[in-house]
């Protein structure tokens, strides 16, 4: 009896070193697995509660204790292992300073004031200033106080929105191609009287929105004329001066200081806007021949007079051979 005593005092002995000696991890995890001594005692038959060698096996296993240990030291090892590995950082990127703004300084639009002498004196091609797409030419919107050297094959120029304030005889030398010229919203107050008068292909002349008080000689191939906006005046347009204009389709010459209708008008004439002038009189041959009545002018379909002073019916004999009557009072 005191050699089974010993045994088993030995053995929880063995027992208890065994726990200690382990991780806490491998500790939990082996009393989580190991039956407690309660629940192996709990287990034995009534009146087997002292061990014997028959049931020492059911006690302890010093195999199983091995076991238990080297599983201890998995669970280490797998713990290790298992960790997230550490945030790689890129060297490049460590070494690479924080990205700041860069020293250069924002891209503007070239300065243009007074373009025609510095394209003069640095010989600066103008499609570096403007903008060149095929045959057209954009220069809206630069600052220009002149027109500036066009490329000879130039078909369709604008220059809008700048501060042009003189158009001289020799800005469109050579531009035999030009079709289209749109100055609108500059401060023109004064054009050379040769400044287009060479250009044979000119179709449309636009300068709506400047300071003209009188209207240079003008080609005879042009169809569409807009000089809205102006300060124009009847001793500022040579008499007969639209008549030899044999193509002219539509003639705008709205918000002028104009004091009659600046007839006559050639025959191909469509569309005539003269509204908020200051027009009071009319010639009688001013849409209609007097000495024909039987002919009708059927092309002049659009005549605006309204917002000026005159009384539309004081002169029945100026339009009897329209095909609609002027917008305007008649009363």
């Amino acid at each position: 009896m005191r050699l089974l005593a010993f045994l088993g005092l030995l053995a929880l002995v063995l027992r208890e070193a065994g726990t200690a000696s382990l991780p806490k991890e491998g500790r939990k995890r082996r009393e989580e697995q190991t039956p407690r001594e309660e629940d192996s005692y709990a287990a034995l038959p009534v009146g087997n509660n002292v061990p014997n060698p028959d049931n020492y096996g059911d006690v302890i296993d010093l195999s199983n204790y091995e076991e238990l240990t080297d599983y201890g030291e998995q669970l280490l090892e797998i713990k290790v292992t298992s960790l997230a590995p550490p945030t790689r950082v890129s060297a490049t990127k460590s070494s690479m300073p924080a990205r700041t703004s860069s020293a250069n300084p924002m891209m503007t639009r070239p300065t243009t004031l007074g373009l025609s002498g510095f394209l003069a004196n640095h010989d600066l091609p103008t499609c570096l200033v403007c903008v060149c797409l095929g045959s057209s030419v954009y220069c809206d919107d630069i600052d220009l106080e002149d027109i500036p050297p066009l490329p000879w094959t130039t078909v369709y120029l604008y220059a809008r929105f700048n501060r042009i304030s003189h158009v001289r005889a020799g800005d469109f030398e050579g531009l035999t191609k030009l079709k289209r010229i749109d100055l609108s919203s500059n401060s023109i107050s004064s054009i050379d009287n040769d400044a287009f008068r060479m250009l044979s292909a000119l179709q449309h002349l636009i300068l709506p929105g400047n300071k003209l008080a009188a209207l240079p000689v003008l080609p005879g191939g042009i169809e569409f004329l807009d000089v809205r906006l102006n300060r124009l005046r009847s001793s500022g347009i040579h008499p007969g001066a639209f008549r030899a204009m044999k193509k002219l389709q539509f003639l705008f010459l709205a918000d002028n200081l104009l004091e009659s209708v600046p007839g006559p008008f050639p025959l191909s004439l469509r569309s005539l806007h003269l509204q908020n002038n200051r027009i009071e009189t009319m010639q009688r041959d001013t849409f209609c021949d007097p000495e024909e009545h039987k002919h009708t002018r059927r092309q002049l379909e659009d005549i605006r007079l309204d917002g000026n002073p005159i009384n539309l019916s004081l002169f029945p004999s100026a339009y009897f051979c329209l095909p609609r009557l002027p917008v305007g009072r008649f009363t």
